[in-house]
Parts: structure tokens; sequence; C-alpha cells
């Protein structure tokens, strides 16, 4: 009788925590101006986009680490590298021997083979994935169980039709503006974008895709069409992140995974807050060379202080299936429950 009800009670337990782990999860681990971003889908499986920077006490590599084990996982079943900076791949090779990674997803190789360290670091990529990398290209899907992903640019290209919900854009492009400086940083620009959806809700990162690539998915058309959620490009710098894009796009949420020093001037809030149907705008730092009345509301940043002390506290985003989502501050445990459109 003792064994039968303790077999009850596991299949409860089981029953319960398959139940609770039917949301959507997105965690943004502090990267002092890096990326990590992790998704957990219902099915519990996983994808990390990026791995943040290489640092001599494997810094990055940590935080991730405990980000997964936070999620519960045993190890990572997709990692999505957006493009070859190290602020995006350094962590990866200390990561690898913390859990085991399955498949390797990116752009294809660098364009800037010419700078030794990029060079080094892609080198050791294409080393540790070998036999389970996959080069994507805009239109593809990324196979994680639970969620719809589709590619909507890599290598520099964009997708060439428009995905439900986009259209004429006419009125919006006739403002545009070129930025004319050279991108000083040319594998941005071959950045992995991608949609997410589940069922009402969809999540758009486009990487470090900058100002005059997000051209090709907005204008003369928009292609992608609205989302809900939206990670910031390029750490919330003004080399992206144009009106354009932004106002396309309409995110009723965004998530800017800057650092103290890196991302959040105050163009791109402005930008942000003039976007249609905008609700709230959350940061990973609270971004020390900006004003701090043009910051968002404090309780919605991770992180207020410089790089040396800080705790490295989490943002997370938890979608229910019938598309309301919730963003967790870990800071101070602050919450705010948005609907998707």
């Amino acid at each position: 009788m003792i064994r039968k009800s303790l077999v009850v009670l596991a299949l409860l337990g089981a029953s319960a925590l398959f139940s609770a782990s039917r949301n959507l999860e997105i965690y943004w681990i502090d990267a002092e101006g890096g990326a990590a971003t992790l998704i957990v889908s219902p099915s519990g499986q996983s994808m990390l986009v990026d791995t943040a920077n290489r640092t001599p006490d494997d810094r990055d590599a940590k935080r991730i680490f405990a980000a997964a084990q936070q999620a519960g996982l045993k190890k990572i079943d997709i990692l999505l590298t957006t493009h070859f900076h190290s602020d995006h791949i350094g962590a990866m090779p200390a990561l690898a021997k913390l859990i085991p990674i399955g498949m390797y997803l990116d752009h294809g190789e660098s364009v800037e083979m010419s700078r030794p360290q990029v060079a080094a670091a892609y080198k050791a990529y294409v080393e540790l994935s070998q036999g389970k990398r996959t080069i994507l290209k805009a239109g593809d899907r990324i196979p994680l169980k639970g969620v719809d992903i589709q590619v909507v640019m890599s290598a520099g290209k964009g997708i060439t039709h428009g995905l439900k919900g986009g259209g004429p854009n006419a009125a919006l492009c006739q403002d545009w503006k070129e930025k004319t400086t050279p991108e000083p940083d040319p594998d941005n620009d071959q950045s992995v974008g991608f949609l997410l959806k589940f069922g009402k809700f969809k999540f758009l990162d486009m990487g470090d895709v900058t100002w005059n690539y997000e051209k090709q998915l907005v204008c003369p058309a928009n292609l992608i069409g609205t989302v809900d959620l939206f990670q910031t490009s390029h750490h919330g710098l003004d080399r992206s992140n144009s009106p354009q894009f932004v106002w396309s796009i309409q995110p009723r949420v965004a998530v800017m995974n800057n650092g103290p020093r890196k991302g959040g001037p105050a163009t791109v809030f402005e930008v942000l807050r003039k976007s249609p149907g905008i609700q709230d705008i959350w940061q990973g730092h609270l971004a020390l060379g900006t004003p701090k009345e043009v910051n968002t509301d404090e309780q919605m940043i991770a992180n207020l202080g410089p790089t040396a002390n800080c705790p490295a506290n989490l943002l997370k985003v938890s979608v229910a299936p019938d598309g309301k989502y919730t963003v967790t501050n870990a800071r101070n445990s602050f919450t705010k429950t948005y609907s998707s459109k």
C-alpha cells in the first residue's frame, strides 16, 4: 500500500511539473553588454542565443550555466550564434565544458577573418561544432519543439516574402535616412535574426543587425508584421534600432540587453517611446552614460551599478498558452503581465 501510494504521489508530482512547464520561458542573462538569451520551450527543449564574453574567470559561462540550472536543464539542445563577435561567442568554449550542447546554428563563415581575434574565435567554434553544425538562411525554420521559429535574416540577406501581418509601408518609409558612416564591424550585419511564435505571442531577436540592413525587412514593405516582444538590436545602440524598423514591428514590450556603459543612448529610448502601442521598456542595466530620467522606470531595470560589483540579476519572461506573458525582474521580484496582440 505504501509503495502504491508513493507511485501515485510520484505520478501526481510529475504531472504537476509537466503542467508547470507548459509555458514558454525566456531568460536574459546579464553579460555586462554581451548577449546571452536562453529560451526554454513548452516541450522542455532549449535554445541559447549567443554565449556572451570570454573572461579570465569564465564569468559569463558560469552565469549562463547558472541560468540553465535555474531552468532545470541538463543540456542546451540548440546553440544559435547570431554572429562571431567576442561579446556573442566568447564564453562558448568554457560553457561547453559545463553543459552539453546538442546542435550549433550560425550564419556561415565570419566576414572578418582578417582580424586575428575574430579568426581565432571562429576557428575554435568550427572545431567545437564539428559534425553538429547547420548554416542558416533567411526563411529557414529552427527545430525547437513546441514553438515556431523562422529565420528572417542571415548572412546579410532578409526574407523576400512577407509574413502574416505585414504589408505596404510607403508612408513610413518615405522618411528613411541612410547611415552614411560605414559599419566598422561588418559581421554585425551577417547576424541571424529570427521571429519566434508561440500561439498568439511573437518575439523578435535580430542580433546586432545595423540600421541600413534593417531596411530590407521594413521598406518598402513590412515583411515581419508586428510583434509582442522585441529584444532591442545591438544591445540598444543607435547604430541599429531605426525608427522605421521599430515603428513597423510595433512591439508592446522591449527588452534591452545593454551594459552599464554599452547601449541605451537617449535617441534609442526616444525611438522606442514613440513606437505605436509600446507599453514598457525593460533593461538589463541602468545605462550610466545616459541621464537617469531617460532610462526606464527603475523597477524594470535588473542591475543598477557598474560591472565591478554587479550581482548579475536576470530578466525573465514567462508566456502562457493563451498569449499572456509576464516579465519578472530578479533584482526586486517586480512583475508585470501583458496580453499578446
